[in-house]
């Protein structure tokens, strides 16, 4: 199958512009969006779209959430920014407000998703020097291979994906990989005393929505106890009501000593992320040892504030889980002969596509995106499948029907 697009004169000029004056680090799908509300984004040209990737499950609570606006408007009004140099009279309530949600003492404000990951890193080294005792600069941090957490020097450093890190070292001294869900590797590495912590994602988002096995996250976590190693649990991306529960380790009932939160802290509005864990880990670095010039801002801490309010009052875990169940008994019932592999949970799903064209996933999101559907592979034969949390019944039936009619068009 080869989709070909006809490219408006708009759409075509801001694309040319990007292209001519912007860095060639991404390639989008050939749209140009100019508007967004709820499960839905609009075109320049004026065309609708249901949005299944919520900016990487930023947009968990819907584009421009009204409540979460709202609290955005109101705060910028009045103070967006004193820097750490200075107390504001949010942060203090901010902090409150997100350690009584998650049940731990403590919060480090930063903003975005890969600070919040290195935030953690220098907390568990900290950690580990300090409290197990390890000796200086011998710290390890273990990761699993197929994990993504960002693209500075120390995620790219954890990665195993060559797009990521070819041609960009010498990599971070002291990480170490071992395969994900396999709790036999996990405890061999744990033989190793320098080992501070294991940092990891319950569910991985980039590689396609890979599942661990049922216990794997509970297996984690009676490891880490055992061998006095740090649980850092990377919910960025399935954090926050994605995958049917608050937290994707909820599933399983087991509580992170590190907790990593990003996207959808603010529900798509601005850089928002926290790392989140008790006082033994936390109070372990001094005042000038960390920090961020935007980091706990006043303007983020009301956002976060009102995105959490809605994540709860609104009951959008209990949506993600309703309607994720949905969406992949509905998928896995058109049997597709291109369709291989149904797998998620709540609303982070994907779809592994076969087909004979090397490029079938990519022209496949173009007919999508013909049709009305806007979703990105990844890692080439990958579709993730994760609209906003506040999707209907009968829009995910429509969607549904949109992915079948798409699926007509790979024979």
């Amino acid at each position: 199958m080869q989709s070909t697009t006809t490219l408006s004169a708009t759409t075509q000029r801001y694309i040319v512009l990007e292209e001519k004056y912007g860095a060639h680090n991404y390639h989008p799908l050939p749209v140009v969006l100019d508007r967004g509300e709820g499960v839905f984004v609009w075109d320049v040209e004026g065309r609708r779209y249901y949005d299944f990737l919520s900016g990487y499950s930023a947009v968990n609570q819907g584009h421009c959430h009204p409540a979460i606006i709202k609290a955005l408007i109101d705060q910028s009004t009045k103070l967006t920014l004193t820097s750490r140099a200075f107390h504001s009279n949010l942060l203090g309530e901010y902090e409150k407000y997100i350690t009584t949600f998650f049940g731990y003492d403590k919060v480090l404000p930063m903003n975005t998703g890969v600070e919040g990951g290195e935030t953690a890193i220098k907390l568990a080294r900290r950690w580990g020097y300090t409290v197990k005792g390890i000796a200086e600069n011998q710290a390890k941090i273990i990761f699993a291979e197929g994990n993504f957490w960002g693209r500075t020097m120390a995620a790219i450093s954890s990665s195993t994906d060559p797009s990521s890190y070819h041609n960009f070292g010498p990599f971070m001294p002291g990480f170490e990989l071992i395969p994900y869900n396999d709790l036999v590797a996990l405890e061999k590495a744990f033989q190793n005393k320098n080992v501070a912590a294991f940092m990891f994602e319950p569910i991985q988002g980039e590689a396609g929505v890979v599942v661990p096995d049922e216990g794997y996250l509970t297996g984690i976590r009676n490891l880490c106890t055992e061998y006095n190693v740090l649980m850092i649990a990377d919910e960025i991306q399935t954090g926050l009501a994605r995958t049917g529960k608050m937290l994707a380790c909820d599933h399983e009932n087991v509580r992170p000593d590190i907790l990593i939160l990003g996207k959808a802290l603010s529900g798509g509005v601005l850089p928002v992320s926290a790392v989140l864990c008790d006082d033994k880990i936390m109070m372990t670095i001094k005042p000038g040892e960390h920090g961020s010039t935007y980091g706990g801002n006043p303007l983020a801490c009301a956002v976060a504030v009102a995105a959490l309010r809605v994540l709860k009052e609104e009951r959008m875990t209990e949506n993600a889980a309703a309607m994720g169940e949905l969406l992949r008994k509905e998928i896995r019932k058109l049997n597709s002969p291109f369709i291989t592999l149904v797998r998620g949970k709540g609303l982070l799903n994907a779809i592994v596509l076969k087909h004979a064209n090397p490029e079938a996933a990519w022209d496949f999101c173009l007919t999508l995106k013909e049709n009305g559907l806007l979703a990105k592979p990844t890692h080439g034969d990958k579709i993730r499948f994760a609209p906003p949390l506040i999707i209907t019944k009968e829009q995910l039936m429509e969607c549904v029907h949109i992915i079948n009619k798409s699926l007509q068009s790979l024979g």
